[in-house]
């Protein structure tokens, strides 16, 4: 999925989990790199890890 499409997911996961938890990202946007970091900054979730291998990166979040 092309971005903001990764984020709107990734909002809809975080609002079912609680507090603590973590999700993983697999996104294949190049943008979803500022994207996510922007996304966790902006929102005080924690962006746990960020991996690229080849065109798919993998995100890690932890609801705050």
């Amino acid at each position: 999925l092309v971005c903001p499409m990764p984020l709107i997911k990734t909002r809809q996961a975080l609002m079912v989990v609680g507090r603590g938890a973590t999700i993983c990202v697999l996104a294949t946007d190049p943008d979803s790199v500022a994207d996510f970091t922007n996304f966790c900054d902006a929102t005080g979730h924690k962006l746990l890890s960020r991996e690229q291998k080849d065109d798919l990166y993998l995100y890690v979040i932890e609801k705050a």
